[in-house]
């Protein structure tokens, strides 16, 4: 959790949002410690995910979300772990068959705090995402589980026609700027 803690820590960005979420997100780890790792946290828990660009630098994978019905990268849940880079490799390997990744730079891409709606059971609650920037070798071994309906590798100018959500627009201008 230190580790985490730090790379949390010295995390910057140029987007006010992520200044805001990251205090939020070291402030719960502070309440919570180990807690925040933990889906049974109910109000909020750290979940992971991967920002997947192919080795050519032209597009992006994204996932059809079942239960939300949106258009996202592949991620999910810590389980108690605090790494999150392998948390987020994990929810890679088992949404999308990709196993040959390398990571774009060391640290975290991308941080983001969203609400999930009730479902079944579940009651509403917040995400607190941390996101990884990966290459990946082979983007044809893509093959979705049931956690989606369908995926797109999609270029820059596509995602902001596919989707409005600001943390994926955020990710795409980032992106543009690393190539």
């Amino acid at each position: 959790m230190k580790k985490f803690k730090q790379q949390l820590s010295r995390y910057h960005s140029e987007f006010p949002e992520e200044l805001y979420f990251k205090e939020k997100m070291l402030l719960h780890l502070a309440e919570k410690g180990e807690k925040a790792f933990l889906r049974e946290s109910a109000d909020a828990h750290f979940t992971a995910s991967a920002w997947l660009i192919d080795k050519m630098h032209k597009t992006i994978l994204l996932l059809k979300h079942k239960k939300l019905n949106r258009w996202l990268q592949p991620g999910g849940h810590a389980d108690g772990m605090h790494d999150l880079e392998l948390v987020a490799i994990k929810e890679v390997e088992e949404e999308t068959n990709l196993t040959d990744l390398r990571i774009v730079s060391t640290g975290i891409f991308d941080i983001d705090i969203h609400t999930i709606p009730e479902y079944q059971s579940v009651k509403e609650h917040e995400h607190y995402d941390v996101r990884y920037a990966f290459f990946v070798a082979n983007s044809e071994a893509t093959k979705i589980n049931n956690e989606s309906k369908e995926f797109k590798w999609l270029g820059t100018e596509e995602i902001k026609v596919l989707t409005s959500n600001p943390s994926i627009l955020r990710m795409v201008e980032k992106t543009q700027k690393l190539f």
